[in-house]
């Protein structure tokens, strides 16, 4: 799949803001960790994923009614569904000046009725840019880092009609913000998140 830039200006991809604070202190301190143990950035980005896919639970496999949004949030709660962790993932690989944009997917729902926006983030390598989902691996799931063929979490079925959406974000989609923000737990959430950008 051919990944469309929202914005040519790489800069747009490493930019902090409210969601994406790779600013704050937490999300500096964590980037400076794992970048202890990284000889390049290649190896930085994958310790970040790995640590944001194992180290920061599914709020759903984990059972938690916890919503996070912000990235420090996320850190500090140690939670989050997809879109959280990946707006975690994007402020540790900005942190270090890796471009990352947020991407989604379109899956039929958990619950079996309609669809539900999928949340995961696209690195910048060697000019090209590369999905990857740190949405944490569970049975019948296994995402990995790769720049040599998505490893990602879960295939649309488009017959089901799930899709790929070959956009690549800056910043959140809205009506996804708008949702983990209004929610007051995770049940909640789940009936409120968007079908399609």
């Amino acid at each position: 799949m051919e990944l469309i830039q929202e914005n040519p200006d790489l800069s747009a991809y490493l930019v902090a803001d409210e969601v994406i604070d790779h600013h704050h202190p937490l999300v500096r301190d964590t980037a400076a960790r794992l970048a202890r143990d990284a000889q390049d950035s290649y190896a930085y980005a994958r310790l970040a994923f790995e640590f944001v896919r194992d180290a920061i639970t599914h709020s759903q496999d984990a059972d938690d009614p916890r919503v996070t949004w912000r990235a420090s949030d996320v850190l500090a709660q140690g939670t989050g569904i997809c879109h959280a962790k990946a707006h975690a993932l994007a402020a540790l690989l900005r942190a270090e000046d890796i471009p990352t944009a947020l991407c989604y997917q379109r899956f039929a729902h958990d619950e079996g009725d309609g669809h539900v926006l999928h949340g995961l983030v696209a690195v910048r390598f060697g000019g090209a840019w590369h999905r990857q989902d740190p949405r944490g691996n569970k049975p019948g799931v296994d995402a990995r880092f790769s720049l040599d063929g998505e490893r990602l979490a879960f295939r649309p079925d488009p017959g089901a009609g799930e899709l790929d959406y070959p956009g690549l974000h800056a910043a959140p989609h809205a009506a996804v913000l708008g949702a983990l923000r209004a929610a007051p737990d995770r049940s909640r959430l789940w009936k409120t998140l968007p079908a399609a950008l």
